[in-house]
């Protein structure tokens, strides 16, 4: 039997359940979007997700194709772009907040290149430079069962 603290801890979990069910939250803004290097708080260096999916790789994305998402400012390089991205933002998001993946499974947060990425398993996950993304090539499901392990209790406070 549960005591009256015990119920209404459970009541107000439900709740947020319930919000999160029904679509009336936002993604989880409280986990950390690389924008290192902007001053705007443009994500991922102002390079657009989407482009790595359906443009075969990095391209930069121009203001006027902006979204607001998860506390930073995402750009495109269409406006078709920018409605997939709007359409599905989890489909296009890097992984790990658009950090180095490979930074992200040794446990801190640091800077990508554009140009050092991979889509594994239909994400796309972004490295410091193209010799990290060589390292994070050599063992991609080690490395990502790391980053998923660390990724969660990361903060803005790791990064380096």
């Amino acid at each position: 039997m549960l005591d009256r603290r015990s119920f209404v801890r459970l009541a107000g979990a439900g709740l947020v359940v319930a919000a999160f069910a029904i679509g009336g939250a936002e993604a989880d803004t409280s986990r950390p979007v690389n924008t290192l290097g902007s001053p705007d708080g443009v994500a991922i260096r102002g390079y657009d997700p989407v482009a790595y999916f359906r443009g075969g790789g990095p391209r930069p994305g121009k203001p006027e194709f902006s979204v607001s998402h998860g506390g930073a400012t995402w750009r495109f390089a269409s406006a078709e772009h920018k409605a997939l991205f709007e359409a599905d933002p989890e489909r296009y998001l890097p992984a790990y907040g658009g950090f180095c993946a490979y930074g992200t499974s040794r446990g801190y947060l640091v800077k990508i290149e554009p140009e050092a990425w991979s889509i594994i398993d239909g994400r796309l996950y972004l490295n410091y430079d193209l010799g990290v993304r060589e390292i994070w090539l050599g063992d991609t499901r080690k490395f990502i069962a790391r980053a998923d392990g660390n990724w969660p209790r990361l903060t803005t406070k790791d990064i380096q």
